[in-house]
């Protein structure tokens, strides 16, 4: 039974990778730098629904450790991690809270993974004035939440596991 759960960490870890490096492909030409959809986060929420919070957080992590060392740089790295883990924070807390459909828990966790990478962004730049850019990343974070969680929400109900 161990090695059963152990693959599918494995798989839902490729999984979110993978749909990290597909949306790295995506050419976005918005006016705002950062601006992304997030296709990784439908593991995180599904994960988050399906699994104990604790390996829901682990294939996160992963995906972000393995992601920057595959395809980006120590740079990316933080903005990663700072961004995945106030999201999945959030998105915790909301869920553990019972008041938030999927679709609620993925809003604030894209609003807050953008918070996590303008933070960063102001710190290594040593420039406050970055979080000018947080009203236009808040609603990109809302609309392509929306998506992803209604997406993870569908998945979750009609996948067992």
């Amino acid at each position: 039974m161990k090695s059963r759960k152990l693959a599918l960490y494995g798989l839902l870890t490729a999984l979110a990778m993978i749909l990290s490096y597909v949306e790295a492909l995506i050419p976005f030409s918005f006016a705002v730098p950062g601006i992304k959809i997030g296709l990784a986060n439908t593991v995180t929420v599904f994960a988050l629904y399906k699994l104990t919070p604790q390996k829901a957080l682990s294939i996160s992590l992963v995906r972000v450790t393995l992601t920057a060392v595959l395809f980006g740089s120590a740079y990316s790295f933080m903005y990663s991690l700072a961004g995945a883990l106030l999201s999945f924070i959030s998105m915790l807390a909301l869920k553990k809270s019972g008041r938030f459909s999927e679709t609620g828990v993925s809003v604030a966790g894209g609003v807050s993974h953008n918070l996590g990478q303008i933070l960063v962004a102001m710190a290594v730049f040593d420039t406050p004035g970055l979080i000018y850019y947080f009203p236009a990343l808040c609603v990109s974070g809302t609309a392509a939440g929306v998506v992803i969680g209604a997406a993870a929400g569908i998945i979750a109900k009609r996948v067992k596991i």
